[in-house]
């Protein structure tokens, strides 16, 4: 196992509303238990528009982070919907295709909201089909494996922290949770 100083810090975080204080807040949790945070939003970008080119920018930035980073960390957080953040799906995996660690934590509500079938049935609606197979309203199979998120995006992680908290976006529980495992891990 090799040692692990650096940590690339994926999710939403800076869409948040208070997100330039969460972002500062984990890097310093992150220096505190001695390990470089990074974050995808430290650029600084030739692209002052936004436009194609910018977005391209932002993409090769992001990814030479990724690429840099020891470790990552990423915030799967349900977004928009019943599930992570794409970015933050993408950035996981693009981790493990590397061969590099991945922890994750993620924020709910509530307990019940701790499984993604139960997320999704919030949602979109589900029903059992006459196989007892769970499927939303589209028609669509649902992966009822009582994880919190989708079996790609769970197993990866070597460690996945759900935390039912009321400030779903600010809570830092299960980043600090990740911090300390991470620790383990690298020791």
């Amino acid at each position: 196992m090799r040692r692990i100083t650096s940590l690339y810090l994926g999710g939403p975080d800076a869409a948040m509303p208070d997100g330039l204080v969460l972002m500062a807040n984990k890097r310093s949790l992150c220096a505190d238990k001695g390990f470089v945070g990074v974050f995808p939003e430290d650029s600084i970008l030739v692209e002052t528009e936004p436009s194609e080119a910018m977005a391209r920018e932002i993409y090769a930035d992001k990814v030479s982070r990724l690429r840099l980073a020891d470790a990552a960390i990423i915030n799967m957080t349900p977004w928009r919907g019943p599930s992570c953040s794409v970015s933050s799906a993408f950035e996981a995996g693009f981790m493990a295709a590397l061969g590099k660690p991945v922890f994750a934590y993620m924020n709910v509500q509530t307990e019940d909201e701790a499984e993604l079938r139960n997320r999704i049935e919030n949602h979109l609606g589900l029903e059992i089909d006459r196989q007892g197979v769970w499927r939303d309203s589209f028609g669509g199979l649902i992966e009822d494996f009582g994880l919190p998120e989708e079996l790609m995006l769970w197993a990866e992680a070597r460690r996945l922290f759900v935390v039912a908290t009321p400030d779903i976006y600010g809570d830092l529980t299960g980043f600090e949770l990740c911090l300390d495992a991470v620790r383990l891990y690298s020791d």
